[in-house]
């Protein structure tokens, strides 16, 4: 029974954790430029948050896995959206010029989107495998 609580709370703190994440992103790249900050830090900060929510959402989903497989499948994901905006239709492109579709399918195909999730990704894993360290000492 304790396993199964432990399990409960460590997908609720990874989901919420996830959702602090899309809340921080949003508002990067809602408000990043008006109160000043580089293209770069708005565009790449968004997409390294972005890879960081999608470890965090498959961490919920997929619990049992270990955090390296996590990692990969988070990358994989992401590469695979990525990869999907070289995929073209009239629906799928008018989805994509909406607030919603920028979001979470992103409008333009570029390597360094991959980079920089990866980076989110690599992050995540690092302070979910530090966290869970900390914890068992």
């Amino acid at each position: 029974m304790d396993e199964i609580k432990a399990s409960r709370s460590q997908r609720t703190r990874r989901l919420a954790i996830a959702l602090v994440i899309i809340l921080c992103g949003v508002t990067l790249r809602l408000g990043g430029y008006e109160i000043g900050l580089p293209y770069f830090l708005v565009k790449y900060g968004g997409s390294t948050l972005w890879g960081a929510m999608v470890f965090f959402l498959l961490a919920t989903l997929l619990h049992r896995q270990s955090i390296g497989r996590l990692a990969v499948f988070s990358l994989l994901a992401a590469a695979l959206v990525e990869f999907s905006r070289l995929y073209h239709t009239p629906w799928l492109d008018e989805f994509r010029l909406t607030l919603a579709g920028a979001l979470l399918l992103g409008r333009i195909f570029s390597w360094w989107n991959i980079l920089a999730y990866g980076l989110g990704i690599a992050l995540a894993a690092g302070f979910e495998r530090w966290r869970l360290a900390r914890k068992g000492s």
